[in-house]
């Protein structure tokens, strides 16, 4: 099938990147990004490339370069359906919050929705693309509702997972490590794959795209991210141990990385893996063990969960203990609400259940963060629906300026990884604060000896055996 024009059905941190590097390297090819959601679209659109609804460094230059041109963003969801003959969906498959695997299983309502509007809209054949993290035999399902809703027209159906990392996403996108593309290993399914692959092939080496059947791709990106996260949790349960014996997590990071079977990345102690897609996809993969009864190996992923919820309740009950066993009415700053740096993403951050700690302590919460909003902040705090609104108000508050955010704070939690954290003046901030005063650095991105020099009292508890000195 020749490919002239794309649809995809989602516009958020996985569709909207996306399509845009593939509207980039296709010129030919028109690229219609479509969502229900009017303002997403309006900010996606908007001449202001600042004001782009995802912040990813290299994303406005290339979204300069596509829109307009070939890549287009739309609420008209319909005709760029009937326009298409390939058509990603990439909505949002949260997890379950209700009925049977509430809480673990991946919910499908949205990629259901997508598959019966694809249905009701199509008058010619078309290759509708998984793009979001679905569990394996989801094809399975929405083929069968393309079939029996749609006799008229032919679809073929394939995963195409993505493996991006926020704060990365384009330079993954550019240079991805492999592409994945999975389908039904028929005559129509193989011309399906190959029509895909031939548009990817624009930019990657085709030896960098592994072609597969549809099951096989549907786990492979369940097992990536389980895989990634399992590294994180191994690291950090490592930390607690490092903290007990007087060892070093960095040198201990350093020595097991240098060697070659396991390699470097993923092995930097924090306050755990957030984001979009580590726990969804665990979870999910426990979902899926226990329904086939293999109970053992979904309690095996299931304590990967476990241990990084583990490391960041211990932050936050660690910085209660330091402050003299109570932070009520103690200002609390935290630099850093992002999930990770590079990115303005906070689903499943640390920083929302960190804080949900303290301000339960009726600690007063101070924020700053470069990319995220107070809006966005606060939405985060009252999802987890722990007390009123009104009550997250009065102990949660954001400023503009990381030195006002900082000003009469009785310790500082630092939360992300800014690279600008660490070129503060720290002195400024130390005079400022509330004495003795404490930071407590979540990323080992501070230079600790640097803030005990000046008269802090920095505790790291993700490095060494230190419970903090008033120097």
């Amino acid at each position: 099938m020749n490919i002239r024009t794309i649809c995809c059905i989602g516009a958020g941190y996985v569709g909207g990147p996306t399509m845009s590097v593939i509207a980039q390297k296709n010129p030919s090819i028109k690229v219609i990004v479509v969502d229900v959601n009017k303002a997403r679209i309006d900010a996606w659109n908007n001449e202001n490339l600042s004001k782009l609804p995802i912040f990813e460094p290299g994303l406005a230059e290339v979204v300069k370069e596509a829109r307009n041109r070939n890549l287009f963003f739309s609420t008209d969801v319909d005709s760029a359906i009937d326009e298409a003959e390939m058509i990603f969906i990439s909505v949002n498959t949260p997890t379950k919050t209700y009925g049977a695997g509430k809480g673990m299983a991946a919910d499908l309502q949205y990629v259901e929705l997508c598959a019966r509007q694809i249905s009701k809209v199509s008058k010619s054949d078309k290759i509708v693309v998984e793009k979001s993290t679905l569990p394996v035999k989801t094809a399975e399902a929405i083929k069968d509702i393309l079939a029996n809703t749609n006799t008229a027209v032919n679809f073929e159906v394939l995963s195409n997972p993505e493996f991006l990392a926020e704060g990365t996403a384009i330079q993954d996108l550019i240079d991805p490590d492999r592409v994945l593309i999975g389908g039904d290993q028929t005559e129509a399914g193989l011309n399906a794959i190959e029509a895909l692959v031939n548009i990817y092939t624009a930019w990657v080496p085709e030896d960098q795209i592994i072609t597969t059947n549809l099951w096989s791709s549907e786990l492979s990106k369940l097992t990536a991210n389980a895989f990634l996260a399992q590294r994180v949790s191994s690291i950090n349960a490592l930390t607690e141990l490092c903290e007990s014996t007087g060892a070093n997590i960095e040198d201990v990071a350093q020595a097991i990385g240098s060697d070659s079977r396991i390699g470097p990345k993923f092995l930097k102690a924090s306050l755990g893996f957030g984001g979009s897609c580590f726990q969804k996809d665990i979870l999910n993969l426990v979902y899926i063990c226990k329904s086939l009864g293999l109970n053992q190996a979904a309690d095996y992923w299931e304590q990967v969960v476990i241990m990084n919820n583990h490391q960041r309740n211990r932050f936050a009950h660690q910085i209660v203990k330091s402050l003299h066993g109570t932070v009520a009415a103690k200002k609390i700053g935290f630099l850093g609400w992002a999930f990770k740096k590079d990115t303005n993403d906070t689903r499943e951050s640390a920083a929302i259940y960190i804080a949900d700690i303290l301000i339960e302590e009726r600690a007063y919460v101070q924020v700053f963060d470069p990319k995220v909003t107070l809006l966005q902040i606060r939405s985060d705090l009252n999802g987890l629906n722990t007390r009123s609104e009104t009550e997250n108000d009065k102990f949660l508050v954001n400023h503009s300026d990381p030195y006002e955010t900082l000003n009469g704070t009785h310790a500082i939690a630092v939360i992300t990884e800014w690279d600008e954290f660490k070129s503060y003046d720290w002195q400024k901030i130390y005079e400022r604060m509330q004495k003795p005063a404490f930071v407590f650095d979540g990323r080992n991105i501070l230079d600790q000896k640097k803030l005990e020099s000046i008269g802090s009292v920095s505790y790291t508890h993700l490095r060494a055996h230190e419970t903090g000195r008033n120097l």
